[in-house]
């Protein structure tokens, strides 16, 4: 899309490009989500990196089963695919009546971004067009490479060259158009007439055996055919192939046979291109209570060459074409150009003084017309059909999220028996080589993680693994913590609604069942704290199956959004915790006191850990029993005695 349509200083509008909510820099896209919503319709769509920029320009008949063919696992994809595919990070796509469409569509953005991905002509060349000199008295039907400003007509550009032919030989034979370039009527009479006329495939308007009304009829029909309307000419061609082939004159029916093929290729008129060349905005809109998406499509010399969407907050009970004055007023303020046209879905308010602020901008005429029929009129519903599909889909987005959230925390305060639950805090203890423990603290609020309010905690007062222990510290010094900051914010007068820690959670998840629970409430009774807490209980396989609440083991439907909340909760304590590891050991702050020792590595290291229970039973172990151990010779086994002995922690 041209640099200056994405010019936007619109206060209260959001804008978007296809199914991609730009904040700052930052670009949330979640691709197999997005995947889901792809429409099985035709149309166009557009890779983006991480940059933005268009990698990528193709063109679907089924928009769902084309996009997400990239994004499967494949033998067949070419390296270059395969490196394409690497670098997306969202995607868009523009939904076309016609597999025709699209593809038109797609040659017109590919010559606008000329994307690295795809293959591009050294000679940029493109589609044919249909040409009829309509300037003339009597007019010629011929191809065209490039459409030009000679008050011809032109049609197309088509994908077809073959059908392009058959169609143009075609109407020259039914309507027996002159093929000469004589100039008529200067030239009538002044030559024989051609090979043409004698084989009755012209009817020689050189000699004037055809008047120019006559003609200018047979033209109409041409023009008609071109655009769509070819039902007359389809009937007369199936009458011939159906008389041919009675009078087993198959060669001819399979000519006539072709032919109706011919006809009806072309007939597939493109939307996606007109003969006018003017720069123009099709703008559509679509309203549901409160939200509205404006779609707006940009023609740069006739031709589409991309489209933006927008939301926007409205009243309830706003008319369109209130919503459609607001967007125009605020879109053109922010944007240095102006087309000549604008091509509307509905009147707007105030359009006389609207349109001369707009040629004022533009420094010419801008026009804003409602069209009624043909192109124009097909262009705005083209653009109010993405508006609307747009609309339903975040629809639909918004009630799966709310399903994914609210909905789970509905089912989660049924199984358990609580209400109000929009706070759920869960912890998690995980140890490094059995001799140092880290905690986390993860917060949902209203079924959504909120990171900020997320905590970590490195175990001080426990020494060893004792998960219990540790859990029970971390629980003390977050509430602790969170009741001085409570007391203190009171003295200051400040409001203790706010803060990661003076905000109590109305639910505690504990990675563990019952003796993680117990420990949970152990120490909410020791501080006088009246908050719910539940287990998340794991199988054999470390799945969840259940809840523990109440001394009761609650079984949950694995199927649930309920079900599917606690997992990632579950994960997430357990994430936040290995991260924190990680961190820790990037910094060099974990360090296990078995790497102190002379003659053992990490293999004898983890070969004690694996015989030995805890760090206390290594210090107590003889040389003998060390020795057992595999990969611990005489040697190392002396070592890790000696280093003890030496250190005071031998008995």
């Amino acid at each position: 899309m041209d640099n200056h349509t994405k010019s936007l200083a619109v206060s209260n509008i959001i804008a978007r490009d296809c199914y991609c909510i730009k904040v700052g820099v930052e670009i949330m896209f979640h691709i197999e989500e997005e995947l889901k919503k792809l429409p099985s319709k035709p149309g166009v769509y557009l890779m983006h990196d991480d940059t933005d920029e268009i990698i990528y320009v193709g063109k679907a008949v089924s928009l769902r089963n084309r996009v997400r063919q990239y994004f499967q696992s494949s033998r067949n994809k070419t390296a270059k695919i395969e490196k394409m595919v690497s670098k997306i990070a969202r995607f868009e796509y523009i939904v076309t009546d016609s597999e025709l469409e699209a593809l038109v569509l797609e040659c017109n953005l590919i010559k606008e971004h000329r994307p690295r991905y795809n293959t591009m002509l050294k000679d940029d060349k493109g589609y044919p067009y249909i040409r009829i000199t309509v300037n003339e008295d009597f007019p010629r039907i011929m191809m065209a490479r490039t459409m030009k400003k000679d008050k011809s007509r032109y049609f197309g550009p088509y994908t077809s060259m073959g059908a392009v032919k058959d169609i143009i030989e075609l109407v020259q034979k039914l309507f027996q158009l002159r093929t000469c370039n004589r100039v008529l009527p200067r030239d009538i009479g002044k030559e024989r007439p051609c090979l043409n006329y004698h084989i009755k495939q012209c009817n020689a308007p050189c000699q004037g055996y055809v008047s120019k009304e006559e003609y200018g009829a047979s033209i109409g029909q041409i023009i008609d055919l071109l655009n769509g309307k070819c039902d007359d000419i389809l009937h007369t061609l199936q009458q011939k192939m159906e008389e041919a082939s009675e009078n087993l004159e198959f060669e001819e029916a399979i000519k006539y046979r072709e032919l109706i093929r011919s006809v009806k290729h072309i007939a597939q008129k493109q939307k996606m291109t007109d003969g006018s060349m003017e720069d123009r905005d099709i703008i559509a809109c679509s309203v549901d209570g409160q939200d509205a998406v404006v779609q707006v499509f940009f023609v740069r010399e006739g031709k589409l060459i991309g489209r933006d969407h927008f939301h926007l907050n409205v009243a309830v009970g706003d008319q369109t074409k209130t919503i459609m004055t607001s967007f125009i007023k605020q879109f053109y303020a922010g944007t240095p150009f102006v087309p000549r046209e604008l091509l509307l879905q509905t009147p707007i308010e105030d359009e006389e003084v609207i349109e001369a602020w707009l040629s004022e901008k533009r420094g010419k005429k801008v026009t804003i017309r409602v069209p009624k029929k043909g192109e124009k009129e097909r262009l705005v519903d083209l653009a109010k059909k993405n508006a609307d599909m747009v609309l339903e889909q975040d629809r639909e987005r918004i009630k799966r999220e709310e399903r994914k959230t609210i909905g789970a925390l509905k089912q989660i305060e049924q199984w358990i028996g609580v209400s109000n639950v929009k706070r759920i805090e869960a912890f998690d203890i995980s140890n490094i080589s059995g001799f140092e423990s880290v905690g986390s603290m993860v917060v949902y609020e209203n079924g959504k993680p909120k990171r900020n309010d997320y905590r970590k905690f490195k175990i001080k007062w426990v020494k060893g693994a004792n998960d219990y222990a540790s859990m029970e510290e971390v629980l003390t010094r977050r509430f602790v913590h969170g009741l001085e900051e409570r007391e203190q914010k009171k003295k200051e007068g400040e409001d203790t609604t706010f803060g990661s820690f003076t905000v109590f959670p109305d639910l505690i998840m504990m990675d563990g069942g019952r003796g993680q629970v117990n420990i949970a409430i152990s120490v909410l009774e020791q501080l006088g704290l009246h908050i719910p807490v539940c287990g998340m209980v794991k199988d054999d396989n470390h799945r969840t199956r259940g809840l523990y609440y109440n001394n009761v083991e609650i079984p949950i439907d694995r199927h649930s959004e309920g079900f599917h909340l606690i997992t990632r909760i579950q994960d997430e304590a357990h994430r936040f915790a290995i991260e924190y590891h990680r961190s820790l050991r990037n910094k060099g702050s974990v360090h296990s006191i078995l790497d102190d020792i002379k003659g053992i590595g990490p293999t004898r290291r983890k070969a004690l850990m694996r015989h030995f229970e805890n760090l206390e039973q290594i210090k107590e172990a003889s040389v003998e029993e060390l020795k057992q151990i595999d990969g611990m010779n005489e040697a190392s086994a002396k070592a890790v005695v000696e280093f003890f002995s030496k250190n005071g922690t031998k008995r």
